[in-house]
């Protein structure tokens, strides 16, 4: 059989250990003989080599071919993906068994379309408004197969990542190091809502006189009803702790349902008689201001958007990945030059109750083997980011560090950045805050159901830009580590918001701010389906850097 598409090129390249720019394997597919291309390339590549390059193959195909042509085809073509004795056909598109053939669109659905294009408009005049997850343009357009004709070179700047504490942690998880990261939240989210209040500090306020009109700043420390149904909010700042009282028959009383303990508010009101509580008159959030305007690339540029790959879960959707990696190589996909993926590569060992039956690889290293090879399949001219969540092999604690050495070395074909969870990484101009989003579980949970859901993972989002803090509470579902300073503040306000964990799509934009929660690639696992997880699988949120419009491609 011949190597007769980009898609076999990229299959074969990957079972010989190689990742390859795009032009390359565009070069090798429209030789005379592909295969003779192919293992001429391979050749001519330094023994150190891990990416095909586009200059090997011209080298290559300059060079007068011994080998017989038909040879290296057959042999260049075994069933897709034979690295490590594991074909493509390995876990079903689908999540059933049943394989997905290359090239064949999957019915279309009211929000996507398999292997097309259906556009998700974000701008405030179109269809997705402000707060809004917005509604569908279900328009197709192009031609998904990977015979698509031949591409460009990319050549994209890599991406500059801020906020990225690897190798930098210093907590030994002492008390005074707790003390110090919560001081640390209060005096930089304090300091983002001190222009809108005049900040009295608790100690201060216990001085002044009863009928005082107040404003002060502080951190949830309590939040409980009174006997006549009333709200009583006791605020922490460096000072020492005061009660505030917010009447049940008050407008303001509906966001009492969004509040977090630990997180940082501000209000304003007056104080009782006896000068002993404050009579809450508003709440303010550090939140994101509405003038918020988003930075966006000066050249039509895109990013792909994922999360929670999952390699090594018998319901790691294999087939799904390579319909999307040889996505990647056609003409279609020329200008997406950018990767990334907000953490669960791998399906990891002993997360939840067993999951060991529900494991195709037992080994975390080897699980790290197997998704290094169904990641040479995405082309090798593009940038990648990669942080970690909570199935990888890291601390669970956030804030993350990056994987240690050991494992970079195993997924260093593609040369991937790979930095810390949380992580704010500049493309192009366009800052895109990656989390891999934990503590989502917990908003959902205890927030109001029409304020956060799963099925509507963008809102919970919304909070935690609201909150400016990726995790605000403290002590439950999230894990937190002490650090110097607290890395899950957000400082500066991203022009995208990128999280994934739970394995639900969902997009939207807050104030201007993108907020795209990308799905997973893990049909449902029996443990998804004993706490009612209905997994949205095989998508992939493609950015548009120049506008930030947004359409998603789903490839089962």
């Amino acid at each position: 059989m011949p190597l007769e598409s980009s898609s076999r090129v990229v299959q074969a390249l990957a079972s010989r250990g190689y990742n390859a720019e795009r032009e390359a394997v565009t070069l090798i597919a429209e030789a005379d003989a592909p295969g003779v291309a192919l293992e001429t390339a391979v050749e001519v590549a330094p023994d150190d080599a891990l990416v095909i390059t586009t200059d090997h193959v011209r080298e290559a195909l300059a060079t007068e071919p011994v080998p017989d042509p038909s040879a290296l085809d057959e042999d260049a073509t075994d069933d897709r993906g034979t690295a490590d004795g594991v074909s493509a056909s390995e876990g079903s598109a689908a999540g059933d068994g049943s394989p997905v053939t290359d090239g064949s669109p999957a019915p279309q659905t009211p929000s996507v379309s398999s292997g097309t294009e259906s556009t998700y408009p974000t701008d405030d005049g179109g269809r997705v408004p402000d707060e809004t997850g917005g509604s569908i343009d279900e328009s197709t357009t192009g031609d998904p197969s990977p015979e698509n004709s031949r591409v460009g070179d990319r050549s994209p700047p890599a991406p500059v990542v801020a906020n990225d504490m690897t190798g930098e942690s210093t907590g030994t998880g002492e008390y005074d190091e707790f003390v110090g990261v919560f001081r640390d939240r209060y005096e930089r989210l304090s300091g983002q809502l001190r222009g809108r209040v005049n900040h009295r500090p608790a100690d201060s306020i216990e001085a002044m006189g009863g009928g005082a009109d107040v404003e002060t700043i502080g951190l949830v420390n309590d939040i409980r009803s009174t006997a006549s149904g009333h709200w009583l909010i006791e605020l922490e700042d460096t000072t020492g702790t005061f009660p505030c009282l917010v009447m049940k028959d008050r407008d303001i009383a509906d966001l009492v349902d969004e509040l977090l303990l630990d997180e940082c508010i501000a209000v304003s009101g007056t104080l009782a008689d006896d000068a002993g509580i404050v009579f809450v008159d508003a709440i303010h959030f550090p939140d994101v201001p509405r003038t918020h305007r988003p930075s966006t690339a000066d050249r039509h540029v895109q990013a792909a958007l994922i999360s929670d790959v999952h390699v090594g879960s018998q319901e790691f959707l294999a087939d799904a990945w390579s319909r999307f990696a040889d996505w990647l190589h056609t003409e279609e996909a020329e200008r997406v030059e950018y990767l990334l993926i907000a953490g669960d590569m791998v399906e990891g060992v002993g997360v939840y109750p067993g999951q060991d039956e529900e494991l195709d690889i037992v080994d975390i290293y080897d699980q790290y083997e197997r998704f290094s090879e169904h990641l040479k399949q995405v082309p090798g001219d593009m940038e990648i980011v990669m942080i970690p969540g909570n199935h990888d092999a890291v601390r669970l604690a956030e804030p993350q560090p990056g994987f240690d050495e050991e494992l970079r070395e195993i997924m260093s074909a593609h040369d991937p950045q790979i930095v810390s969870n949380p992580a704010v990484v500049d493309v192009e101009g366009v800052s895109i805050l990656m989390y891999h989003g934990v503590s989502l579980d917990e908003v959902i949970a205890e927030l109001p159901e029409e304020k956060a859901s799963y099925d509507e993972p963008h809102k919970a989002m919304y909070q935690l830009l609201k909150k400016r803090h990726v995790a605000p509470q403290f002590g439950g579902k999230t894990r937190v580590a002490p650090e110097e300073r607290d890395y899950l503040a957000i400082d500066e306000v991203p022009d995208v918001f990128h999280t994934g964990h739970v394995h639900k799509l969902g997009w939207g934009k807050y104030h201007n701010v993108l907020a795209v929660n990308s799905g997973c690639w893990q049909a449902q696992t029996d443990f998804q389906k004993s706490v009612n997880i209905d997994p949205d699988v095989a998508h992939a949120p493609i950015l548009d850097l120049d506008t930030l419009d947004m359409t998603v491609r789903k490839f089962v």
